[in-house]
């Protein structure tokens, strides 16, 4: 477990209901999509459709994925998608339909057969993990960035 987690003084007293995984380095985010291909492409492309529920911007652009792992399926037909991604902040309100979506969105790509969400809490979302696109979407929004 990463050990920036909160302590009670005798050691992390992480939340039960969140797997503390690690998510990459900050040095390969903001994660993109760009040179991906095939369904990868398909599945990045479908995840900029989608908008953080609280403002105009899409999750990529936001800086909530860490990566999308493509694997062929067990039957050979299709792929299997996990996508890992981070929120803002662990006790984000909108946590549930945001991962539903997220999911379903991933689900509805040409070619997957199965979409897997992983949440991750490291490295932490900061406003450094804001595309430039995202960060335009941001001040049209009215936000300060």
């Amino acid at each position: 477990m990463s050990s920036d987690l909160p302590t009670d003084g005798d050691g992390p007293t992480p939340c039960q209901y969140t797997e503390y995984r690690e998510g990459g380095s900050v040095e390969d985010l903001p994660a993109t999509g760009e040179g991906a291909e095939g369904v990868a492409a398909d599945v990045w492309d479908a995840l900029y459709d989608v908008e953080d529920p609280e403002m105009p911007i899409s999750i990529v652009d936001l800086g909530l994925i860490y990566g999308v792992d493509v694997a062929e399926s067990d039957d050979g037909d299709g792929v299997d998608v996990t996508v890992l991604m981070t929120l803002t902040y662990t006790g984000c309100p909108a946590r549930d339909m945001l991962t539903e979506n997220v999911t379903d969105t991933v689900a509805a790509v040409d070619g997957v057969d199965d979409a897997d969400l992983q949440l991750v809490w490291s490295p932490e979302w900061t406003l450094e993990m804001v595309t430039e696109q995202g960060r335009d979407d941001l001040r049209e929004f009215g936000l300060s960035v």
